[in-house]
């Protein structure tokens, strides 16, 4: 790995292996939400094995170690100084804050419920967007996002009721409420950044910079805790590190940094309707029919927010096209 010279300028937009595909953000975008939907339901099955904080640590160890090759790999250069203060931000964001909050969240709450409090990402990801991506939001997007979050969330809560007789508010909503928070956050500083290096290499530089603490930290959990072990734990902790820490994010990042941020992360309002499909095919939890309904009603919110006109950002994180762009 090069180390940047501080008189080079900074580099545009590198393509990834999934972005040098000739596919919109939109697209990215929801092949980063059609993995991240099965996150809930896979964390699920590693919390009946292992507990909240080690999930955390091997999953960010492990997923570390992916990025420290795919790195060494394709010769990355070292990010510039500038660079690595919002990719140590997203690290707290999507490496550390949301695999913890959402692993307490899931002690007690089932991935269904879960995705009740998810139901807020979208809409907590664009109030990001506005003040660290410094994107100007129209009036339309406002409108169209409030209108797809109320029915999102209406709808889910309908559900939960439905299925448990209460609205009851629990620890577990408050820990997936940080947890909404913190990846909402996460994607905002990594979004930025995958406009300077490219989605892959973003969330690789995001992941190695934990790597000297949780590395460490997962040598001692291993070494100190017993986990059992069962086919379902080991399914659960191989998707979420493998893919809801590492590759899903090579798709989510692209698709922020060519869409938007705020535009393409709309596009997480269908991730909790399609949690609730895969908790009730995977886990038995209970299906609706309405499910299909309000998809549909969403989507309509979505396209409508997508079709909001736009303004360039106040502030654009990348340089002048002039140099070519680096192939990954």
């Amino acid at each position: 790995m090069k180390a940047h010279d501080n008189v080079i300028a900074p580099r545009t937009v590198t393509a990834s292996p999934v972005s040098r595909i000739a596919i919109p953000g939109a697209g990215l975008g929801f092949l980063g939400v059609l993995t991240f939907s099965f996150s809930l339901p896979a964390n699920k099955l590693a919390v009946e094995g292992i507990d909240p904080f080690s999930i955390t640590v091997l999953r960010a160890a492990a997923a570390g170690l992916l990025a420290v090759g795919y790195l060494l790999a394709v010769r990355a250069r070292v990010p510039r100084r500038a660079d690595l203060r919002d990719l140590a931000l997203s690290s707290l964001g999507v490496v550390i804050g949301f695999p913890l909050f959402s692993s307490l969240a899931l002690v007690t709450s089932g991935s269904g419920h879960s995705a009740v409090i998810l139901g807020l990402l979208p809409a907590l990801t664009a109030v990001f967007a506005a003040l660290v991506g410094g994107e100007r939001l129209p009036r339309g997007f406002w409108l169209a996002s409030g209108a797809g979050v109320v029915v999102l969330v209406g709808y889910l809560l309908v559900h939960q009721w439905a299925e448990t007789g209460a609205l009851a508010v629990s620890v577990g909503d408050f820990w997936m409420l940080a947890a909404a928070a913190s990846a909402a956050f996460g994607y905002a500083m990594g979004g930025r950044q995958a406009k300077v290096m490219g989605g892959a290499r973003a969330v690789s530089w995001s992941i190695v910079l934990v790597l000297p603490v949780s590395a460490p930290l997962a040598i001692v959990v291993l070494a100190t805790q017993r986990f059992d072990w069962t086919a379902g734990v080991i399914v659960g902790m191989v998707y979420v590190t493998l893919i809801s820490q590492f590759l899903g994010f090579f798709a989510w990042y692209g698709g922020l940094a060519r869409g938007g941020i705020a535009r393409v992360g709309q596009l997480q309002q269908i991730q909790p309707l399609l949690t609730l499909v895969w908790a009730s095919l995977l886990l038995g939890e209970v299906f609706d029919p309405w499910t299909i309904v309000v998809g549909v009603a969403i989507a309509v919110f979505v396209w409508l927010a997508q079709r909001a006109r736009f303004t360039a950002p106040t502030a654009a994180p990348v340089a002048p096209p002039k140099e070519p762009i680096p192939a990954e």
